[in-house]
């Protein structure tokens, strides 16, 4: 069974259908935009997470890099990610990347975008 992550949100929050549930592989990212924000979905052990596709460190898009469970490594320099918390895992990149919040409405996927982000 496939289900949505959980994110928590402190503001408003606008979904937007990206994808269904079909449209996902495991171990392939699937990349949406939104607003001109860039995210790329992941499938992990049956869970759906949402984080954005740009690199921390250099502006390059993280899915053209290897992916490996649950960790996306830039193609650029490197860096790594943890898809499911958005947590960099290694230099050069310092920050964390953005995560956004998943729901299921039938095989529909939502991503949530709070209202302070647009």
């Amino acid at each position: 069974m496939t289900k949505a992550a959980r994110v928590p949100h402190s503001h408003a929050v606008s979904w937007h259908r990206v994808a269904t549930v079909a449209d996902l592989r495991d171990g392939v990212p699937h990349c949406v935009t939104i607003d001109d924000v860039a995210i790329a979905l992941y499938r992990v052990a049956g869970a759906i997470h949402a984080v954005s596709d740009i690199c921390t460190h250099e502006y390059v898009r993280l899915s053209g890099g290897a992916f490996d469970g649950r960790t996306i490594t830039c193609p650029l320099h490197q860096a790594r990610f943890d898809v499911a918390t958005g947590r960099c895992l290694a230099r050069p990149a310092e920050r964390d990347l953005a995560i956004y919040a998943v729901r299921l409405d039938g095989d529909a996927i939502l991503i949530g975008r709070d209202s302070a982000e647009s």
